[in-house]
């Protein structure tokens, strides 16, 4: 019998996320002309990704549930209507307080498309490929990481900074009106009683941490990718966006893998993805001076380190339900994970040097893996009972 196809709806959906992710990233790439144009310094740019994480962690859920008594494909139109007024807004700026303004609103819609698009996953497909299909839609995630911010940062430093986020604009129309022609409604609207119930369960809780870990791991490392390779590596400058370049194909290829292992192998795929990470980041630590290998280890997280994203999404899934404001949380837990990873990491370096935030991204991966293990018991005594939760709860 041949596995269930993925729709054409949840490549759509990819489209969406990879419209959001390009605007997450926009201003990391923009930051010396946002800085002349707005007659700031960059330090201050630099706020405006704190204020966007912050705003997705936080508001995100806040709009999820606001939306909850909507149907899905509706509750994701108003989103990509919300989105656009941030950007519009944005392109528009003329100051800096006003761009706080507009990457406040476009990081609390970027979130809440997140998780309500990952719910849609969920049920426009079949249970049997729905890590694929949440492989698929994430593909969008690491297509932003590998083309969204040189396309950003190619608009802003040809047509000025103001054109990358009316780039941005024109991604999300396109996207916009994609879904609206191409994603069918799957159902009714959640009820907000069965949303809230859920995160009662310890399973889900846990299921949570880990992917903060998991995610931490990560970007505790892959925040200071440029000083690391530069200062420590012995790359020029003008390699560094290369190498970045091959760092995005492999989260592409690893993200690809991960879902196809993601439906039948989630707790196996988390486990032993997360392990080779922390030993990818131990050896990126240890031989972080030598080019070749450090180069080697740095693409080698890029295949099992965010690209747990299809196996984190069907565990949560499967610990509480389908239900947006759960796939929504998911994705803030997930934000935290990049702000404690990267916030923590900072911490170290003056102390420590650029190897520490290394070393401490090796150390939330072990303890990433002692949160999944737990998961192992419970699925062998119960894997008929999860799966069928899955798909009923909410």
């Amino acid at each position: 019998m041949s596995s269930p196809r993925v729709p054409s709806a949840v490549y759509v959906l990819a489209a969406g996320i990879f419209a959001m992710v390009t605007s997450e990233f926009a201003v990391a790439g923009l930051m010396p002309q946002l800085a002349a144009g707005l007659g700031v310094d960059v330090a201050r740019i630099g706020y405006l990704i704190t204020v966007f994480a912050v705003a997705m962690a936080v508001g995100g859920p806040v709009l999820t549930l606001a939306l909850l008594r909507i149907r899905p494909k509706a509750a994701l139109m108003v989103v990509f209507a919300v989105f656009l007024a941030g950007n519009v807004l944005a392109a528009l700026a003329t100051t800096y307080s006003v761009l706080v303004v507009a990457r406040v609103i476009s990081g609390v819609a970027s979130q809440a498309f997140f998780g309500i698009a990952i719910s849609l996953c969920g049920q426009l497909v079949d249970e049997r490929v729905r890590g694929r299909a949440i492989g698929v839609a994430m593909n969008g995630l690491m297509l932003g990481t590998l083309l969204g911010l040189p396309l950003a940062t190619f608009a802003g430093g040809h047509y000025g900074w103001r054109a990358a986020f009316w780039t941005i604009t024109l991604l999300t129309v396109l996207a916009a009106l994609l879904t609206q022609f191409q994603v069918r409604d799957p159902g009714q609207a959640e009820r907000r009683e069965a949303d809230f119930s859920v995160f009662r369960r310890p399973k889900l809780l846990l299921a949570l941490v880990s992917s903060t870990l998991i995610i931490g791991a990560t970007f505790s490392a892959f925040s200071f990718f440029t000083p690391i390779l530069t200062e420590v590596s012995g790359f020029s400058p003008d390699t560094v966006p290369v190498l970045l370049l091959g760092y995005g194909a492999a989260t592409v290829v690893g993200n690809s893998i991960v879902g196809r292992l993601a439906d039948r192998h989630t707790v196996p795929a988390l486990v032993a993805g997360t392990l080779l990470n922390a030993v990818f980041l131990t050896g990126f630590a240890l031989f972080t001076d030598l080019p070749a290998a450090a180069l080697a280890f740095m693409l080698a997280i890029g295949l099992a380190g965010v690209t747990m994203n299809p196996a984190m999404a069907v565990r949560v899934q499967r610990a509480g339900n389908t239900s947006p404001l759960v796939n929504t949380v998911h994705s803030s837990f997930i934000t935290l994970g990049v702000m404690i990873g990267s916030f923590a990491g900072a911490c170290l370096i003056e102390p420590y040097g650029l190897r520490a935030p290394i070393v401490l991204g090796a150390a939330m991966a072990v303890a990433a893996v002692v949160t999944i293990l737990p998961a192992f018991g419970r699925r062998a005594a119960q894997p008929a009972v999860e799966v069928c939760c899955a798909s009923t709860a909410g």
